[in-house]
């Protein structure tokens, strides 16, 4: 017996335990693959607020705790907050799946793919936190990227210009300064850490270059025009140098696109 993707994803969604979060994750992507699912529309499904660790604390961004990492309280508080954007990617790609409904069959499974790598980069981050006495939730955390899930519910256009190619397509530019930071630190066990997200991150954003390419076609839209359109729009402070053009262009950046980045970092 078949049963809605759609739903189950929604499920997953709302689970608020962690380790069961991770757990229905990969019991969806293992149900995909094995023909258990199917797409059975329910527009019913799309929700306000994923399922959350009950002992999670929600602050503004500027009263979170400087990340210093020359000391252990730093960083555990370094690692705590990329665990937090770890466990919200994996909110996000169920989101994408129970919220846009009317894509194709490849789109869902690329998307589970996602949920599945991010869910073993919050057990790697996670674990490391337990290795040094702390553990996900024990520090507050925001919601920048939650908020801007919300704020792209209606248009699965918006979604993956804004999401994987804006937010995500950030962390490309910045975790090889994280890296070196930890390793100057003698802290090569996360830099280790890092290095594989970071791999695994450029096929992240390389999914969603491509699904906005193919949304941008199917409704005659020029996708370069369109893209720096929402994210002149929407940036703010969030193109900065520097641009890791390389990590870019294997996400599925072109040249053009990279060429037009660099001159919003001037």
């Amino acid at each position: 017996m078949t049963d809605s993707v759609f739903l189950r994803a929604n499920e997953v969604l709302l689970q608020n335990h962690v380790h069961e979060k991770i757990r229905l994750t990969k019991k969806l992507q293992q149900d995909w693959l094995t023909g258990k699912l199917e797409l059975i529309r329910d527009d019913s499904l799309a929700c306000s607020t994923p399922g959350l660790p009950a002992n999670l604390v929600f602050v503004a961004p500027a009263k979170l705790p400087r990340r210093t990492l020359h000391s252990a309280s730093g960083q555990i508080a370094f690692i705590h907050a990329l665990t937090h954007i770890e466990f919200t990617a994996i909110n996000l790609a169920l989101d994408i799946i129970v919220r846009f409904q009317d894509m194709p069959r490849q789109f869902y499974q690329d998307w589970i793919q996602v949920a599945v790598e991010e869910a073993s980069h919050f057990d790697l981050l996670n674990t490391r936190l337990l290795s040094l006495g702390s553990e996900y939730g024990d520090l507050p955390v925001h919601n920048g990227l939650w908020t801007m899930a919300t704020k792209t519910a209606h248009d699965v256009l918006h979604r993956l210009a804004l999401v994987p190619r804006m937010l995500e397509a950030r962390g490309l530019d910045v975790t090889p300064d994280m890296i070196n930071r930890l390793l100057e630190i003698n802290d090569h066990e996360t830099a280790g850490l890092l290095k594989k997200i970071l791999a695994d991150e450029i096929g992240h954003v390389k999914i969603g270059s491509q699904w906005f390419s193919y949304v941008c076609q199917r409704r005659g839209l020029d996708s370069h025009t369109t893209f720096f359109d929402l994210l002149r729009i929407n940036a703010g402070s969030q193109i900065r140098k520097p641009i890791n053009r390389e990590a870019r262009k294997q996400a599925g950046f072109s040249e053009q696109e990279l060429n037009s980045l660099d001159q919003m970092t001037n």
